[in-house]
């Protein structure tokens, strides 16, 4: 990436097993050796009864099956059978084999959009993956402006995207105006094990000065103003609303071969949002 700022060390905070209380991630000010302290502004736990759906106080369902611009297979519902809570602490998107609104597959995509947004902070989810070739799951985010600028002059930051045919592997991006879809800036985390066999903390934490991705608080991508194209613009100034789905096919994984079994699950064990206390 052009423009990479140089010698920024960024330390996060080793974190062991989940208190019951929401936990106080901390991050060194980059430069200057001083800890950052974060406060939970926002979050869902997901501690709702079996299938029962989604809380509509905290989240919309983005409902339909025209590919979502990714030519995804999918037609994403608003039904318990594609996105409910499991009765043990977790909200489970489901994709199904199933004929369905002119599609093969069924999912659930979910989103934050005008119920809660936020600029800057550190946004993280404790998610399980699911794996399989042709599945796309994502923990993402949109500028709040999307509906009077359009994309990508919105801003996307992708969190988490995953490709279900390599299981050892996570990426992270953001997209705006002259470095979008197949220019975004990325990275990839690679795991030493299969992310689909267990719970992992998938995270950014962003402010001013730039954006920084971690898996279980391994940092492994950073972007800056300095990182985008000459002449772009930085547009993760603004706040940002939240968004997870299961997509099945589609431009960054290609369709479901014969090796695919459904239904599939992408299981989301809580979603944090906190915001910097100087």
């Amino acid at each position: 990436m052009a423009g990479r700022l140089a010698l920024m060390t960024l330390l996060l905070c080793a974190c062991g097993e989940e208190d019951p209380a929401p936990r106080q991630p901390t991050l060194p000010d980059a430069g200057t050796g001083a800890e950052a302290s974060w406060r939970l502004v926002w979050s869902d736990e997901f501690e709702g009864a079996a299938g029962t759906p989604p809380d509509p106080a905290r989240w919309v369902h983005d409902v339909g099956g025209d590919g979502w611009g990714n030519d995804q297979l999918e037609f994403d519902t608003d039904r318990v059978e594609n996105a409910a809570h499991d009765g043990q602490g977790n909200l489970v998107i489901t994709a199904r084999e199933e004929a369905f609104g002119g599609r093969a597959y069924t999912s659930a995509r979910i989103k934050t959009q005008g119920l809660f947004a936020q600029r800057h902070g550190r946004f993280e989810a404790r998610i399980r993956l699911p794996a399989g070739r042709g599945l796309w799951p994502a923990f993402w985010m949109l500028g709040d402006d999307i509906e009077t600028v359009g994309w990508p002059r919105c801003g996307e930051i992708d969190v988490m995207e995953f490709r279900g045919q390599r299981p050892d592997e996570s990426t992270g991006a953001v997209h705006g105006p002259g470095y979008e879809g197949g220019q975004a800036l990325g990275g990839v985390s690679t795991a030493v094990a299969d992310l689909s066999l267990d719970f992992h903390v998938f995270s950014v934490e962003w402010d001013a000065r730039g954006i920084v991705w971690a898996v279980d608080d391994v940092v492994f991508h950073r972007v800056f103003p300095a990182s985008l194209p000459p002449g772009a613009p930085w547009v993760f100034d603004h706040p940002f609303f939240l968004i997870l789905n299961l997509a099945v096919g589609g431009s960054y994984v290609g369709p479901p071969d014969a090796t695919t079994v459904f239904p599939q699950a992408l299981r989301v064990d809580y979603v944090r949002v906190y915001e910097r206390v100087e």
